[in-house]
This record gives structure tokens, C-alpha cells and sequence, in this order.
């Protein structure tokens, strides 16, 4: 339960006074959350995380490497030549992998 440390704090006299009944009904009054159909309809078009794609097929164009890209020997992703930042042993590395 979430405690409020800025609210002004009850003496014992005050806490004494506060009877079952009283909070009973102050419990009864607080609203409880209720979830509009709209909201529900949202909710059922997201996937969550770690869902079964099996079933699902992706259609990803593979494109040849261009003449003004290589594949970093480290991160092993593909790059603009300008990224280049050195080669070694006929490797090439770029700027982020280079330190």
C-alpha cells in the first residue's frame, strides 16, 4: 500500500476515533478501475513480448553489398565506407569497434 509522507499526520486521538464502520464505507466509496471496450479493443492488437510467431512469415528484400559499403570484422554490420576507421590484416573495422 502506498504511503503519502506529505500528508499532515493523525494523533493517536485521531486514529482511536476512526471507527470499522467508518472505514468500511470509506472503502466502499473509492472507485474500482473499469476498463472501457475501447480500451480492450486496444489492447488486443499488441503482441507481447515472447509471443509465438511460428506462424508468421517475413518478407525482407536482401540487397547485395554496395561498392560503398563494407561489414565491420567486429560488430559485423554493414557500413558507408567513410566509416571505416582502420584495417588490419585485410579486416576491415569501423569508427565504433576501432578502440
Amino acid at each position: 500500500m502506498a504511503t503519502d509522507y506529505d500528508a499532515p499526520r493523525k494523533s493517536e486521538e485521531d486514529l482511536n476515533e476512526d471507527s470499522i464502520e467508518e472505514l468500511k464505507t470509506r472503502r466502499a466509496d473509492k472507485p474500482t478501475a473499469v476498463v472501457e471496450e475501447d480500451e480492450a479493443d486496444l489492447a488486443e492488437g499488441y503482441e507481447l513480448p515472447g509471443a509465438d510467431l511460428s506462424g508468421e512469415e517475413l518478407l525482407v528484400r536482401v540487397m547485395p553489398a554496395q561498392a560503398d559499403e563494407f561489414t565491420c570484422s567486429s560488430c559485423f554490420l554493414v557500413r558507408h565506407r567513410s566509416q571505416i576507421a582502420r584495417e588490419k590484416d585485410g579486416r576491415l573495422y569501423c569508427r565504433d569497434c576501432e578502440g
